[in-house]
Protein backbone atom coordinates (compact mmCIF):
# COMPACT_ATOMS: atom_id res chain seq x y z
CA UNK A 1 0.00 0.00 0.00
CA UNK A 2 1.15 3.54 -0.60
CA UNK A 3 2.17 6.16 1.90
CA UNK A 4 0.90 9.60 0.96
CA UNK A 5 1.86 13.15 1.78
CA UNK A 6 -1.17 15.44 1.88
CA UNK A 7 -1.37 19.23 2.22
CA UNK A 8 -4.34 19.47 4.58
CA UNK A 9 -6.31 22.65 4.00
CA UNK A 10 -7.75 24.81 6.77
CA UNK A 11 -11.15 23.58 7.97
CA UNK A 12 -10.59 19.91 7.14
CA UNK A 13 -10.57 17.28 9.90
CA UNK A 14 -7.77 14.67 9.93
CA UNK A 15 -10.18 11.74 9.56
CA UNK A 16 -12.11 10.17 6.70
CA UNK A 17 -15.51 10.65 8.37
CA UNK A 18 -16.99 13.29 10.63
CA UNK A 19 -20.30 12.94 12.47
CA UNK A 20 -20.72 16.73 12.44
CA UNK A 21 -20.46 16.94 8.66
CA UNK A 22 -17.13 18.79 8.48
CA UNK A 23 -14.92 18.46 5.44
CA UNK A 24 -12.73 15.34 5.77
CA UNK A 25 -9.78 13.62 4.16
CA UNK A 26 -12.28 11.67 2.04
CA UNK A 27 -13.11 14.91 0.20
CA UNK A 28 -9.54 14.92 -1.16
CA UNK A 29 -8.03 11.42 -0.96
CA UNK A 30 -9.68 8.37 -2.53
CA UNK A 31 -6.90 5.86 -1.83
CA UNK A 32 -8.38 3.02 0.24
CA UNK A 33 -6.76 1.61 3.37
CA UNK A 34 -4.65 4.59 4.44
CA UNK A 35 -5.07 6.54 7.66
CA UNK A 36 -3.52 9.68 9.08
CA UNK A 37 -0.30 9.07 10.99
CA UNK A 38 -0.87 11.78 13.57
CA UNK A 39 -3.24 14.65 13.11
CA UNK A 40 -3.65 18.34 12.59
CA UNK A 41 -6.61 20.06 14.19
CA UNK A 42 -9.33 21.48 11.96
CA UNK A 43 -7.90 25.01 12.26
CA UNK A 44 -4.37 23.98 11.27
CA UNK A 45 -2.98 23.38 7.81
CA UNK A 46 -0.13 21.55 6.21
CA UNK A 47 1.67 18.27 6.02
CA UNK A 48 -0.18 15.12 6.96
CA UNK A 49 1.14 11.65 6.21
CA UNK A 50 -1.34 8.89 5.38
CA UNK A 51 -0.29 5.24 5.54
CA UNK A 52 -1.40 1.71 6.30
CA UNK A 53 2.06 0.85 7.70
CA UNK A 54 1.72 0.61 11.49
CA UNK A 55 5.48 0.66 12.01
CA UNK A 56 5.83 3.86 10.00
CA UNK A 57 2.84 5.43 11.76
CA UNK A 58 4.43 4.66 15.15
CA UNK A 59 7.74 6.11 13.96
CA UNK A 60 5.96 9.33 13.03
CA UNK A 61 3.72 9.69 16.08
CA UNK A 62 5.69 8.29 19.03
CA UNK A 63 7.82 11.05 20.63
CA UNK A 64 10.48 8.50 21.67
CA UNK A 65 11.70 8.55 18.05
CA UNK A 66 12.45 12.32 18.22
CA UNK A 67 11.14 12.85 14.71
CA UNK A 68 11.20 16.59 14.01
CA UNK A 69 7.92 18.26 13.17
CA UNK A 70 8.37 21.76 11.76
CA UNK A 71 5.66 24.42 11.83
CA UNK A 72 5.20 28.01 10.75
CA UNK A 73 3.09 29.90 13.28
CA UNK A 74 1.70 33.38 12.76
CA UNK A 75 1.37 34.89 16.23
CA UNK A 76 0.05 38.11 17.71
CA UNK A 77 2.64 40.71 18.73
CA UNK A 78 6.41 40.35 18.48
CA UNK A 79 7.78 37.92 21.09
CA UNK A 80 10.70 39.24 23.10
CA UNK A 81 13.77 37.16 23.89
CA UNK A 82 12.28 35.97 27.18
CA UNK A 83 9.20 34.53 25.44
CA UNK A 84 11.36 32.86 22.78
CA UNK A 85 13.66 31.45 25.46
CA UNK A 86 10.71 29.97 27.36
CA UNK A 87 9.50 28.25 24.19
CA UNK A 88 13.02 26.95 23.52
CA UNK A 89 13.41 25.53 27.05
CA UNK A 90 9.96 23.96 27.13
CA UNK A 91 7.16 25.01 29.42
CA UNK A 92 4.20 23.64 31.28
CA UNK A 93 0.94 23.59 29.35
CA UNK A 94 -2.15 21.89 30.71
CA UNK A 95 -0.12 20.17 33.43
CA UNK A 96 2.41 18.79 30.94
CA UNK A 97 6.02 19.97 30.52
CA UNK A 98 6.85 20.23 26.83
CA UNK A 99 10.23 19.19 25.55
CA UNK A 100 12.54 21.97 24.37
CA UNK A 101 11.65 23.38 20.96
CA UNK A 102 13.72 25.02 18.28
CA UNK A 103 12.20 28.45 17.71
CA UNK A 104 13.18 31.11 15.20
CA UNK A 105 11.57 34.52 14.72
CA UNK A 106 11.28 35.02 10.96
CA UNK A 107 12.27 38.36 9.49
CA UNK A 108 9.83 38.03 6.59
CA UNK A 109 6.43 36.48 6.04
CA UNK A 110 6.85 32.97 4.61
CA UNK A 111 5.73 32.12 1.09
CA UNK A 112 2.52 30.20 1.80
CA UNK A 113 -0.67 29.79 -0.19
CA UNK A 114 -3.46 32.05 1.06
CA UNK A 115 -5.75 30.47 3.64
CA UNK A 116 -9.34 29.73 2.60
CA UNK A 117 -10.74 31.63 5.60
CA UNK A 118 -9.75 35.10 6.75
CA UNK A 119 -7.26 35.36 9.60
CA UNK A 120 -8.30 37.51 12.56
CA UNK A 121 -6.85 40.96 12.03
CA UNK A 122 -6.62 43.69 14.64
CA UNK A 123 -5.39 47.03 13.36
CA UNK A 124 -3.32 47.85 16.47
CA UNK A 125 -1.89 44.36 17.04
CA UNK A 126 1.06 43.40 14.81
CA UNK A 127 1.70 39.79 13.85
CA UNK A 128 4.92 37.91 13.13
CA UNK A 129 5.87 34.43 12.02
CA UNK A 130 7.79 31.84 14.01
CA UNK A 131 9.40 28.66 12.72
CA UNK A 132 9.02 26.05 15.46
CA UNK A 133 10.39 22.52 15.52
CA UNK A 134 9.11 20.07 18.11
CA UNK A 135 9.64 16.33 18.64
CA UNK A 136 6.28 15.48 20.14
CA UNK A 137 2.78 16.37 19.13
CA UNK A 138 0.36 16.85 21.97
CA UNK A 139 -3.10 18.08 21.02
CA UNK A 140 -2.87 21.74 19.93
CA UNK A 141 0.63 21.90 21.44
CA UNK A 142 2.03 24.80 19.39
CA UNK A 143 -1.12 26.85 19.99
CA UNK A 144 -0.96 26.19 23.74
CA UNK A 145 2.76 26.98 23.87
CA UNK A 146 2.52 30.33 22.08
CA UNK A 147 -0.55 31.33 24.11
CA UNK A 148 1.30 30.45 27.34
CA UNK A 149 3.98 33.03 26.52
CA UNK A 150 1.39 35.69 25.56
CA UNK A 151 1.42 35.31 21.76
CA UNK A 152 -1.70 33.49 20.51
CA UNK A 153 -1.34 31.63 17.22
CA UNK A 154 -3.52 32.97 14.41
CA UNK A 155 -2.38 30.61 11.63
CA UNK A 156 -0.49 27.33 11.94
CA UNK A 157 1.03 25.37 9.06
CA UNK A 158 3.08 22.18 9.46
CA UNK A 159 5.71 22.28 6.72
CA UNK A 160 7.81 19.18 7.49
CA UNK A 161 7.93 15.87 9.31
CA UNK A 162 11.54 14.78 9.53
CA UNK A 163 13.03 15.01 6.03
CA UNK A 164 9.65 15.13 4.24
CA UNK A 165 8.39 18.59 3.27
CA UNK A 166 5.38 20.11 1.53
CA UNK A 167 7.52 21.23 -1.41
CA UNK A 168 5.50 21.29 -4.62
CA UNK A 169 2.08 20.74 -3.03
CA UNK A 170 -0.82 23.15 -2.68
CA UNK A 171 -3.69 22.84 -0.17
CA UNK A 172 -5.82 19.80 -1.00
CA UNK A 173 -3.11 18.12 -3.10
CA UNK A 174 -1.36 14.87 -2.28
CA UNK A 175 1.22 12.56 -3.78
CA UNK A 176 2.69 9.16 -3.02
CA UNK A 177 5.98 9.07 -1.12
CA UNK A 178 8.82 7.31 -2.89
CA UNK A 179 10.52 4.26 -1.39
CA UNK A 180 13.58 6.40 -0.64
CA UNK A 181 11.47 9.02 1.17
CA UNK A 182 9.92 6.29 3.32
CA UNK A 183 13.38 4.88 4.04
CA UNK A 184 14.56 8.38 4.99
CA UNK A 185 11.63 8.73 7.41
CA UNK A 186 12.43 5.38 9.01
CA UNK A 187 16.12 6.19 9.45
CA UNK A 188 15.95 9.94 10.13
CA UNK A 189 17.98 11.08 13.14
Amino acid sequence: MPTLIFFKPYGVVSHFTDPDGASTLADFVSVPGVYAAGRLDKDSEGLLLLTDDGRLAARITNPKHHLDKTYLAQVERVPDEDALSRLRRGLIIQGYHTRPAQVELLADEPDLPPRSAAIRFRKNVPTVWLRMMIHEGKKRQIRHMTAAVGHPTLRLVRIAIGPVTLAGLQPGQWRELSASEIKDLMTYR
